[in-house]
């Protein structure tokens, strides 16, 4: 995408399908009012909005930088859904998350990809690697490698555990330029032989103008719940002013990516 304007859909949540009970978010199936089916997370689940909103910014850069993403929905949860809902957990679940929640379009059919039945080509992993390094994403294992082949071809979820530095905000400018260790037990790390070529030409698309943009796609609701005392814009500028410096300091991850890699080989 050329253009640093960015949007995303707003949609109701009309129906509760089923939980995927997969680690400790509970997400779900759900039906919106635009008659499609999304993969639902929840804002009162584990990590809370702030998984929602690594969950976008992670998302909405690997859409930029090319890669397959399911297209990501804001999804309104009205008050009155869940009464219903028998299971108790589910229940509390969706009492916590009235309001803005974050969803990724269904990919009925999709299965997960596995490592030992596809080998990707270093191009791609390379891509995908340098994705993961910049975000700090430890989610991307063999044990967990959160991304789905759907018509034959590979489909990046789950970013919700990328950019932990807003866990903790008083050292986010040491952490932009940290190195990211976890990148050792990166799934696709073995086949990752093009980083050096990646990392020249995905600089060159994540301008600052492109990163503000998605940045700007947060809702103010999500930016003021935080414990901490900060403006929506202060918190907002840190997020921006992380990617930014980060992504100037790239060469430092590339090369941890690069040394990991190369043990792997050796």
């Amino acid at each position: 995408m050329a253009e640093n304007t960015v949007e995303i859909r707003t949609v109701n949540v009309t129906r509760y399908v089923t939980p995927l009970r997969e680690g400790g978010s509970l997400p779900a199936i759900a039906e919106a009012d635009d008659g499609f089916m999304y993969v639902l997370k929840f804002r009162g689940a584990g990590q809370g909005i702030k998984a929602l909103i690594a969950e976008l910014i992670g998302g909405e850069i690997a859409r930029t930088l090319g890669l397959k993403m399911p297209e990501i929905v804001f999804a309104n949860l009205d008050t009155a859904f869940g009464r219903t809902e028998p299971d108790e957990e589910i229940q509390d679940l969706l009492k916590a998350s009235v309001g803005l929640n974050l969803a990724l379009h269904y990919l009925s059919g999709a299965i997960t990809y596995d490592p030992v039945v596809t080998k990707l080509a270093p191009q791609l992993a390379s891509q995908i690697v340098w994705l993961d390094a910049l975000l700090m994403n430890v989610d991307r294992t063999p044990r967990n490698t959160n991304m789905l082949v759907w018509h034959k071809e590979l489909w990046l979820i789950d970013h919700g555990a990328s950019l932990y530095f807003h866990h903790s905000w008083q050292n986010w400018k040491e952490q932009a330029v940290k190195p990211f260790v976890q990148i050792k037990d990166h799934v696709l790390l073995p086949q990752a032989t093009l980083l050096s070529e990646v990392d020249a030409g995905y600089k060159a698309i994540l301008t600052e103008e492109r990163i503000r943009a998605i940045i700007n796609l947060l809702p103010d609701e999500w930016l003021a719940t935080d414990e901490q005392e900060a403006t929506v814009a202060e918190r907002r500028q840190v997020y921006a002013d992380f990617l930014i410096t980060r992504i100037a300091s790239s060469h430092i991850f590339v090369k941890e990516a690069q040394q990991h890699a190369g043990k792997i080989l050796i």
